[in-house]
């Protein structure tokens, strides 16, 4: 079962250019799944707080490509914040880790990349029901 501590920070390639950087993302290469969905949050009222899920199969990359945010995962026993701020690194999240993103800094973007299209039957929604996944997957 994954924990917190699976959660890591991967650095992505940045080329430099006098005209303006560019970081391309091959999947695969500089992150360990096919990339199934892309998205992106933005617009995020101050205040405002996104996830509060778990996933049991999609593993997600989340870099903060304009702004900056918090990210708090948390595997059932432990939780750890990890703040997002630059466009070259990105936040890689396995299988059944909550997630839950807050403090947005303002004209923030999230961009989230996906392992599996989405599917609703994926999600634990609530907290306790996540919590008793957990414990039944550490039996």
């Amino acid at each position: 079962m994954s924990t917190v501590d699976d959660c890591r920070i991967i650095q992505l390639p940045m080329i430099h250019n006098r005209q303006g950087n560019i970081t391309p993302i091959n999947a695969g290469i500089d992150i360990a799944f096919d990339i199934k969905r892309v998205y992106y949050l933005y617009d995020v009222p101050g205040g405002a707080e996104r996830g509060g899920h778990a996933h049991k199969q999609l593993r997600q990359l989340i870099v903060s490509v304009m702004g900056a945010f918090d990210v708090i995962v948390d595997d059932g026993t432990k939780r750890k914040t990890i703040h997002l701020d630059r466009a070259y690194r990105g936040l890689y999240i396995p299988t059944m880790i909550w997630r839950e993103l807050d403090n947005f800094s303002s004209g923030a973007i999230c961009l989230v990349l996906a392992s599996l299209p989405y599917d609703e039957n994926d999600y634990y929604r609530n907290y306790d029901e996540f919590l008793s996944a957990t414990k039944s997957l550490k039996k």
